[in-house]
């Protein structure tokens, strides 16, 4: 028990003689210069929540002072070292804003993009974020073309462009999957939609090839589902996806599988080329019918 009560009383001399230390007497302080010394005392040897804490403090007494432009841009920092990507983006942006003229505003400008980049989602989560790095980075290349971080921006850029395209990719992918459920339907115009939006959207992707085999299956697949007026166009919409495919790509390792396909619409179409040519005159007997029973009502009438 006694041993006990020593364990607790030295743990509260402790805690009692950091209350006192230097940097407690510091932060009550209000003497801005003492503290204005203290922050970037602080932030020099990396303590950066104390530098922040006294930056607080002072920032708003020396607003507009010689001495503010460094403090601005070492709070901003403070926070980037400690990993608040978001908050720092905002501070490096403010600090250009503000100081556009001085030396340290083309590193504020690339500082504000490479914390966004930071906090950018992985590809598989909403990319909204990723936009904004992607807004303030072509903001720092277009007024800093020369900087000795327009490389390490470039590269930045092709990464979130990267990111952007295996986001869609996986939508595509998803669609994919959902032609096979409940209401085939609506997920075969939306995988021939979003199939189309990525090629034109994303060029030089490696996916294209795929989506383009995809595009022609899909599309044969939507055709099948079709009622049958709008089958016939529908049919030709996946035969010149078909034709498409083969000029793009005419050494595929899909040009097999789609020649099925098309093979299997081809038949589909002449089939349905009877049954359209039966239709139609079916329907000219039975408007030829009505017409004639018209006519001799109208003489009954007389």
């Amino acid at each position: 028990m006694k041993m006990r009560v020593q364990s607790i009383l030295l743990v509260l001399i402790i805690l009692a003689a950091s209350s006192c230390g230097p940097f407690n007497k510091l932060e009550k302080s209000t003497n801005w210069e003492e503290l204005y010394a203290g922050a970037n005392k602080y932030y020099q040897e990396g303590e950066y929540n104390k530098a922040i804490i006294l930056y607080d403090k002072v920032l708003p007494v020396i607003r507009g002072s010689e001495k503010a432009e460094l403090a601005d841009y070492n709070y901003a920092n403070c926070h980037f070292k400690t990993k608040r990507y978001i908050e720092a983006a905002g501070y490096f942006s403010n600090f250009y804003r503000t100081y556009n003229r001085s030396p340290l505003a083309e590193e504020a400008l690339f500082m504000n993009a490479y914390a966004l980049y930071l906090d950018a989602p992985d590809a598989n989560l909403d990319q909204q974020s990723s936009q904004e790095a992607v807004a303030a980075i072509q903001q720092f290349v277009t007024k800093f073309p020369a900087s000795a971080s327009y490389e390490r921006a470039m590269e930045m850029l092709v990464d979130l462009q990267g990111r952007f395209e295996q986001k869609a990719y996986m939508e595509s992918s998803m669609y994919y999957r959902l032609k096979d459920g409940l209401y085939p339907g609506d997920y075969y115009r939306a995988c021939i939609i979003n199939f189309q939006n990525f090629m034109k959207d994303y060029p030089d992707s490696e996916h294209n090839e795929e989506l383009a085999y995809k595009l022609v299956e899909v599309s044969t697949g939507y055709a099948e589902n079709s009622t049958f007026l709008k089958k016939e166009d529908r049919l030709n919409d996946a035969l010149g996806f078909a034709s498409s495919f083969y000029r793009r790509y005419p050494t595929s390792a899909y040009t097999g599988k789609v020649k099925e396909i098309e093979v299997k619409a081809k038949e589909e179409l002449a089939d349905h080329s009877i049954n359209l040519k039966r239709y139609n005159e079916q329907l000219a007997e039975q408007k030829a019918r009505a017409l004639e029973n018209q006519t001799i009502e109208k003489v009954e009438i007389k």
